[in-house]
């Protein structure tokens, strides 16, 4: 069973550009260590992961076995709107993580005079 931590920054506001990061718990077993007994290890890594927000897949990354474990991955998206951020991946085992986060973008400020 595998654990995720996302860090989103504390404010948002329409339009921004902003960075994601998440941290996903996973041990990516490349398949070619061995245990203390001389045994292979199977291979066991992250096959895919995606970041859907609105219904529309915004991230999307096939780690390989070259991944460090305990990977780390991180993406820039533009503010639009609140909603939910899901987080998907799947492994080798074929295990399947999730994290849903709830996404709240503030609106731009409207008092400021237009850009010329």
């Amino acid at each position: 069973m595998t654990t995720a931590r996302l860090q989103v920054p504390p404010r948002i506001v329409e339009g921004d550009v902003f960075k994601l990061r998440l941290l996903v718990q996973h041990p990516m077993d490349s398949g070619f260590l061995r245990d203390l007994d001389g045994v292979l290890i199977k291979r066991n890594v992250i096959r895919h992961l995606q970041c859907i927000l609105h219904d529309k897949e915004v991230f999307r990354v096939e780690p390989t076995t070259g991944t460090a474990a305990n990977p780390l991955f991180e993406f820039y998206l533009r503010a639009t709107r609140s909603g939910e951020l899901y987080f998907r991946w799947v492994d080798d085992k074929g295990y399947i993580g999730e994290l849903r986060h709830n996404l709240v973008i503030e609106p731009a400020n409207q008092s400021q005079a237009p850009k010329s």
